[in-house]
């Protein structure tokens, strides 16, 4: 017999099985060694009240033993089976080539950057010299932008298809099983790496095939259909189906669309700035002590205001993490954050931004790059005044909203150095008066937030992307070219890796529908 029933529980004991058996047997009205074992549904923290406290759901076998958890996808070998053409290994790319071990399809995954080992180089480069490798760098390159920026798997998503199906694929090649409990699942830069490589050797074990420094430069089609893919080195891939999974950062894949004339579309984004607090701060706001106990994960929070009818809102909030440069061409400046599993480091940053749309941009209605044009300049501009080298604009929180330039910046997280600068001029009127309004605010909502001791550092500019590829709702495919897919964030679909890993999912089921 299986009950199932909700508990809170102190930090002191949210590791002591043997506290929740009791606890449950007590609830239950049963003794407590008919209890053969638990398994804990979903955790998450409830730091509403003064006490804080985990809120489990925790199954109890009742004069029955768990069966252990097995974690193992049922897949065929399809090395001369029909093949889809993947372009991009992140996320949508490489759930949608393992979709195809299941449906029966050979997957052909075209990728412009490197494996990730070999990506590490080039991130060091970024890092330590501030130069950009356009094919090789945190956005492009074997698990695309998740794998080297956090690896966060909360999503609301589920609506879209099988939430559990993607964190269940990534239990199976490493991830701790605790993603599929808690509520805000992440699995950490530092082990993202190696779970993408076991996939990767998996698809391959299976007949799939996988190619990097594979820089797609166009897709053929006859009579409006895809016929094939050819690469910058010369290769030609033949297929009537092909997945564009390549992200929000593959700009030259927006520019073949131009030259083909193929439909495209502009789509609002957010732009803003990285804002880093040491993690103290934020873990006394939240937790409501001078020092997090010990089985308290670092906090996080989510803001959001409304000032002079535009959302200022926080994004990507990453606690115990840094901020890392993540430019893909020269001379621009583009900022994000990330996490390690630990989640160990001393400062917490977050993405606080506000959307960006048509209206705002003084440009062609009907210029589907014009948000993108938009998204380059402020790129551009913050390199210029950064002074070169990934340099980043950046103030102390509290001098922006004064309109002060900060003598000195406080010691903070991104590597290749911050410069202070006024950001009014970086950031567009509106996006500076935005911020500058909420920010205060965000203070008043949460204790410590407003304080010098944060930096802002600019720009958060790559929060989705600013094209739509369409497509048919029911299809999936292109309005215009039939067997192209377009697919995840690079489309405009996904908001993150489990979404974007949906999409992939639901790219190659809508193909197997048509076999």
């Amino acid at each position: 017999m299986q009950k199932e029933i909700e508990l809170a529980v102190s930090p002191d004991f949210i590791h002591d099985e043997n506290y929740i058996i009791q606890q449950g047997a007590a609830k239950l009205k049963v003794d407590r060694n008919r209890i053969k074992g638990i398994h804990v549904r979903k955790r998450s923290i409830d730091a509403r009240a003064r006490t804080v406290v985990y809120r489990i759901r925790v199954v109890y076998f009742v004069d029955e033993h768990p069966k252990p958890l097995h974690f193992k996808s049922d897949l065929q070998n399809i090395k001369d089976a029909k093949p889809v053409i993947i372009i991009g290994a992140g996320p949508a790319g490489l759930f949608a080539a393992y979709r195809c071990l299941e449906v029966g399809l050979k997957p052909i995954v075209l990728e412009r950057g490197k494996p990730v080992r070999e990506r590490r180089r080039d991130l060091a480069k970024i890092n330590r010299e501030g130069i950009v490798n356009p094919d090789s760098n945190y956005c492009h390159g074997e698990g695309g932008a998740g794998t080297y920026s956090d690896g966060k798997l909360y999503t609301r998503s589920d609506k879209r298809g099988d939430v559990n199906k993607v964190l269940s694929i990534f239990v199976e090649h490493g991830a701790d099983a605790d993603i599929l409990v808690d509520a805000r699942p992440h699995i950490g830069t530092n082990k993202l790496p190696h779970i993408i490589e076991d996939m990767r050797e998996r698809i391959l074990e299976m007949g799939g095939e996988i190619h990097f420094d594979s820089k797609v430069n166009n897709i053929l089609t006859q009579f409006d259909k895809v016929t094939a893919v050819t690469t910058a080195n010369g290769k030609r891939f033949d297929a009537k189906h092909v997945i564009l999974a390549t992200g929000h950062s593959a700009r030259d894949i927006y520019e073949l669309f131009r030259t083909n004339n193929w439909h495209l579309e502009a789509k609002p984004f957010a732009l803003g700035v990285r804002i880093e607090h040491p993690q103290a701060i934020i873990d006394q706001a939240q937790y409501h002590c001078s020092t997090r106990h010990e089985n308290l994960p670092p906090a996080y929070y989510s803001l959001v205001e409304q000032v002079n009818g535009r959302g200022v809102f926080s994004f990507c909030m990453c606690p115990g993490g840094i901020i890392a440069p993540c430019s893909t061409e020269p001379n621009e400046i583009v900022v994000n954050g990330w996490s390690p599993s630990k989640r160990n480091n001393p400062t917490a940053n977050s993405g606080t931004v506000i959307q960006i749309n048509l209206e705002d941009v003084h440009s062609s209605a009907h210029d589907p790059f014009a948000l993108l044009d938009f998204q380059r300049q402020v790129e551009q501009k913050a390199f210029n005044l950064g002074g070169g080298r990934l340099v980043a604009p950046a103030q102390r929180m509290v001098d922006f909203v004064q309109n002060r330039l900060s003598n000195d910046l406080p010691q903070n997280s991104y590597k290749p150095g911050t410069k202070s600068v006024d950001l009014n001029e970086v950031l567009p009127d509106f996006v500076h008066q935005a911020l500058r309004g909420a920010l205060p605010i965000f203070g008043k909502k949460m204790k410590g937030y407003y304080t010098n001791e944060a930096i802002l550092v600019g720009v958060e500019s790559r929060t989705s992307s600013p094209i739509r590829i369409p497509r048919d709702r029911e299809t999936l495919q292109h309005t215009q070219i039939k067997g192209l897919y377009p697919c995840a964030e690079g489309a405009g679909y996904a908001g993150g890796i489990v979404s974007a890993a949906i999409d992939g999912i639901n790219c190659v089921d809508a193909i197997s529908k048509l076999q």
